[in-house]
């Protein structure tokens, strides 16, 4: 039996970069993971040889000196990386239904603004200070920015602004109020509730610099399994952990599915809080604390269609699309099954194949996971297989169907290209990333209750750690970042931060 001085649960981004940090640091590391592969958002799959991402859609921050280039290199992964750098005037673009106008989100601030002021030339002060804003609070945020001191008095100031209240005390002008919102998909974005600092530090990252992987995300993970196979550590496949179990104040072991007991000095935990409560067996994690975390809202699910194109058929594009209904921008997700989909968000994926043709592309709609509630009971992963039956396909087929007719509105022809095309469910992200209800983004940030969803890395078991994109923010850097807050914690200090900026 090998000795292990620390047992990660999960193979996501943030269970990944803890066990490459502290491999370097000099501990001897493992990660147990359900399924049979690692990365959790960062999974890949292949359909009809076309590969296609299950979460990383795209990456901002990569630049050289910026935040997430920054830790790969530290990490020693990014000259390794597969990368190609989106459009510099659109690595977005806006389409609204009724509406032909293309709205271009450029990289860099001022190509950011002068690609707007095409199609709202009196606007450019609303603009500038919508841009200044963003950048003011990117700027409070230490840790984005590779400071040491994470000084929550610094950004306290920010954390409570609305993302809608202030885009529309911006400008007064309805359209643009509705563009600068238009790719709020990424955060699962919701009037009233959204905090301004989510919207700033994921759009700011874009802005920076924004790229695609070249034949998918999971070059990442397998990067960073490697590394810390080097370091002596080991990562565990197909291996479920049912039981955290505590004596004497501390986490001893973890109990697998298959019965057998692992033994270990520490444990971080990349589950979801509440699923990672839910098997951890003890009286000094209280009721009230495991009460306020059950009753925080997870953000929605999503519908995915990934489709094959026939070779040569469909132009690659080196941006995303995010389309909408006129006046439903923050209100996407309230869809009913007679008006969905009120929006969709496109991404092509970069293939070494072709530089010219695209071999597929994603299209992601949100659904909730009430919508599959029916097949909650059945589960489909690499190493468990249930049917879900007949009306489950035809569920699928429906709303595929429905999906690409919207789509052809504004992308006429693109069915002519198609060979074939797969699905994603919430069923399927609950599936393979872990959550029970298959929620994109995990814990929702109100900026009316700012502080009850920055989540503690520390748990009342002292060598238990919490990790991952519910502690601070999702997405590759969101997770990265909390896998460094997590170290840090774990550490006791941040020199961690300093060598990573420092890289």
């Amino acid at each position: 039996m090998d000795n292990f001085d620390i047992l990660i649960i999960g193979s996501g981004m943030g269970g990944l970069v803890c066990a490459d940090i502290l491999g370097r640091e000099g501990y001897k590391v493992c990660i147990l993971e359900k399924n049979k592969q690692i990365g959790g958002s960062l999974q890949t799959y292949v359909r009809d040889k076309v590969i296609f991402d299950s979460g990383v859609h795209y990456l901002g921050g990569l630049e050289k000196g910026q935040n997430l280039y920054q830790i790969f290199q530290y990490l020693g992964i990014m000259d390794k990386l597969k990368l190609q750098q989106q459009d510099l005037d659109a690595f977005d673009k806006i389409l609204i239904e009724g509406d032909d106008k293309v709205y271009n989100f450029a990289q860099g601030y001022e190509n950011f603004i002068k690609q707007l002021l095409v199609h709202f030339p009196n606007e450019e002060e609303a603009l500038r200070t919508y841009c200044n804003k963003i950048k003011e609070i990117c700027s409070k945020f230490p840790l984005y920015n590779l400071r040491s001191s994470d000084d929550f008095n610094e950004k306290s100031d920010v954390l409570e602004i609305d993302t809608k209240a202030f885009i529309d005390s911006v400008t007064s002008d309805p359209k643009l109020q509705g563009i600068l919102a238009a790719n709020n998909a990424l955060y699962a974005g919701q009037a009233d509730k959204t905090p301004l600092y989510v919207h700033a530090l994921i759009l700011n990252s874009y802005i920076e610099s924004s790229w695609k992987c070249v034949d998918g995300g999971s070059q990442i993970a397998k990067l960073l399994s490697k590394n810390i196979k080097e370091q002596g550590g080991k990562i565990i496949r197909d291996c479920e952990v049912k039981r955290i179990v505590e004596e004497n104040g501390v986490v001893t072991h973890v109990v697998l599915e298959n019965g057998e007991k692992m033994y270990a000095k520490y444990f971080i935990s990349n589950m979801h809080p509440v699923k990672t409560f839910e098997i951890t067996d003890t009286p000094l994690i209280k009721n009230a604390y495991r009460n306020r975390l059950k009753g925080l809202e997870n953000s929605t699910s999503a519908f995915t269609l990934n489709l094959v194109f026939k070779k040569d058929t469909f132009k690659y594009i080196k941006h995303n699309y995010y389309v909408g209904r006129e006046g439903y921008v923050w209100t996407t997700a309230e869809h009913t099954e007679e008006n969905w989909p009120l929006g969709y968000a496109v991404f092509c994926g970069a293939s070494s194949k072709s530089p010219e043709y695209a071999d597929g592309l994603s299209i992601l709609s949100y659904m909730r996971f009430e919508e599959v509630a029916a097949w909650k009971d059945t589960f489909n992963t690499a190493s468990k297989e249930n049917d879900r039956g007949e009306t489950y396909n035809e569920f699928k087929k429906r709303k595929a169907e429905i999906l690409l007719d919207a789509v052809e509105r504004k992308f006429p022809g693109i069915r002519e290209c198609i060979k074939t095309y797969y699905v994603a469910t919430p069923l399927s992200y609950r599936d393979y990333i872990g959550n029970d209800d298959g929620s994109l983004y995990g814990i929702v940030k109100d900026y009316k209750h700012s502080l009850k969803t920055f989540i503690s890395p520390r748990t009342k078991l002292p060598n238990l750690f919490l990790t991952g994109q519910n502690l601070n923010l999702h997405g590759i850097l969101g997770a990265s970042m909390s896998g460094i807050v997590t170290c840090c914690a774990f550490l006791g200090n941040d020199e961690i931060v300093a060598k990573i900026r420092n890289a």
